[in-house]
Order: structure tokens, then C-alpha cells, then sequence
């Protein structure tokens, strides 16, 4: 399943200036880039052309294709056939964030990756809608911090990332493959060391147990995790099977797989990692766990 990121905001928040920057810092992860706009859109001096179903090779391997609103569900079915690692969705600045992630949870082979919506510091008053926007996002990227004096209070209980210049760490968003290692299968190792990236304001949490975990405690956690916990994903293992696990904001999906250890990496901004670690083992089950108590787990697996 491929994962799907939708990256929406205002006009001029600067989201294809986001967008260049995760496409020139993501290594060899092979990103396919969906233009959902009109116009002449400019990626890395590349000028793609808003037509319907056009698609080109970037420098990197990467794929983009610009799509109007009607034939973006067909061109997330043709990318997901393709050899990529990650989907990324740049919205039109008078899109609707809603319809789009309508059509990633609906579109098959992908999985929805979060909606992560650009501000602008210096507009934020110009930008209508913007209460109804943001409680859809899973992260904010508050941009051009650079050209306030104070950073904006925002209406939102997604965790807010302040930047310039749409310097957004793309391990953050996706899983990033290293240029020089070829096709593989990132560790956890890979992902569990952000202090030399260039925005190191997020903490990472590696989990890992061969006991099995609770299903309704483990839903428990999830539910009630700390607002700055973005991301959570890896292998989850219960009596009744082992799932990959995937977390994007307040979206949760378990998918089944073959028998592993508990193996989970969380990422989040101002969160305590021992106290997620404590509360992680606190989830492991101390007694016979009934199939019946599965259904916790269940209600969000995709076959």
C-alpha cells in the first residue's frame, strides 16, 4: 500500500516551495508528485503543464503529473501500479482539502498518509476557511516564520511545525531511502536518529517486544495518545495475529501480516519518550486475550 500525503494550503503559502525541498532532500526515495492545479506549476526549474493526465520523469526517478479535479482518482490508480514509495498530492490553493482525502480513502492500492496544511505566518488573516482546514489536518506546517516577530497562535490541535522556506524534514512525512543503498527495506534503526537533519524539533520513540500486546489497551494508547504524537507505525503483535500498523494524525489503519515482534516507531513534537515507552508496556497482555477482544483491533484493519 502505497502511502499518500496531501499537501494543501492557501494561495502563495508556499507549498510547492514545500514540495522542492522533499524532493531535493529525500534521498532515493521514488515520489510520485500529483499536481492538483491549472496553470504552470515549477518543480526544481522543471515546468509541468496542467494538463489533464500529463506525466514526466524528474531528475531523481521521481514522477510527476498534473491532473485537474475530475481525473485525479484514475491517476492515483495508475501511480499506485507504478514502483513508488510514497504518493504526493499538492492541492490546488482553492481546493478543498475534505474531497481529496475522500478520494485517497477511497482510491485502491494506497493508503491516506496524512493531510499536512501550509500557513503562511505573514497572511494567516487573508486565508478563508481556515478553522474548518485545519481541523482536518493531521500536521501544520506554519511557514515564513522567518518575516514575524512572534509566532501566530493557531485554531487547531494538530501539531503545528514552524519553518522558512518550507524546510520540512521529509523523514517527518514518509520513509526515506538513502541514495546510496539501493532498493531495500528500511530498519528501525534507520529511522530512529533525526539530530543531524536540518529540523531537528521532533522526537522520535522505538518500541520493541516479542511478548503480546492487548488489543483494547493498545487501541487505548492510541486513542488517547499526546496531541504532538504524529506518526506511529511498525508491526503489532497480538495473540490473534500479527498487523502492520499505520498512523498519520487521527488516522489509524492495521493491516494483517505474517507472525513479527512488536516492532513500532513513533514521532511527534514535545512528547516524553519514557513516558510513551512506559505506556507502551503497560499495553502488553498479562492474561488470555479472546478473540471477541480483537474486535478493538478489527474495526480498523484493511484486508
Amino acid at each position: 500500500m502505497i502511502p499518500v500525503v496531501v499537501l494543501a494550503g492557501f494561495l502563495g503559502s508556499g507549498k510547492t516551495t514545500l514540495l522542492n525541498h522533499l524532493l531535493r532532500t529525500s534521498g532515493g526515495t521514488r515520489i510520485g508528485v500529483v499536481v492538483n492545479d491549472f496553470g504552470r506549476i515549477n518543480i526544481d526549474a522543471l515546468a509541468v503543464s496542467a494538463q489533464v493526465d500529463s506525466m514526466v520523469s524528474l531528475s531523481n526517478g521521481c514522477l510527476c503529473c498534473a491532473v485537474d479535479g475530475t481525473e485525479l482518482d484514475a491517476m492515483l490508480v495508475k501511480l499506485a501500479s507504478a514502483d513508488l514509495d510514497v504518493i504526493v498530492i499538492e492541492a490546488s490553493g482553492l481546493a478543498e482539502p475534505s474531497t481529496l482525502i475522500r478520494m485517497v480513502l477511497q482510491a485502491p492500492g494506497v493508503e491516506y498518509g496524512g493531510l499536512i496544511y501550509v500557513v503562511d505566518a505573514v497572511e494567516l488573516g487573508a486565508v478563508p476557511h481556515l478553522d474548518r482546514d485545519l481541523a482536518l489536518a493531521d500536521l501544520v506546517v506554519l511557514n515564513k516564520v522567518d518575516r514575524v516577530d512572534s509566532l501566530p497562535s493557531l485554531p487547531c490541535e494538530a501539531p503545528v511545525l514552524p519553518v522558512s522556506y518550507g524546510r520540512i524534514d521529509p523523514a517527518l512525512l514518509f520513509e526515506v531511502r538513502p541514495p546510496d543503498m539501493g532498493p531495500r527495506q528500511l530498519s528501525f534503526d534507520d529511522l530512529d536518529d533525526h539530530s543531524t537533519h536540518a529540523h531537528a524539533s521532533y522526537d522520535s520513540v522505538t518500541f520493541e517486544s516479542s511478548e503480546f500486546l492487548h488489543p483494547k489497551l493498545f487501541m487505548d494508547f492510541l486513542q488517547a495518545r499526546p496531541e504532538g504524537l504524529f506518526r506511529a507505525k511498525g508491526f503489532a503483535r497480538f495473540e490473534h495475529g500479527t498487523f502492520m500498523l499505520h498512523v498519520v494524525g487521527g488516522y489509524i489503519s492495521f493491516t494483517r501480516v505474517d507472525d513479527a515482534p512488536t516492532q513500532l516507531v513513533l514521532i511527534g513534537a514535545g512528547i516524553d519518550p519514557d513516558s510513551l515507552t512506559d505506556w507502551l508496556w503497560a499495553c502488553i497482555a498479562d492474561g488470555p486475550v479472546t478473540e471477541q477482544d480483537m474486535l478493538w483491533v478489527l474495526r480498523y484493519a484493511r484486508e
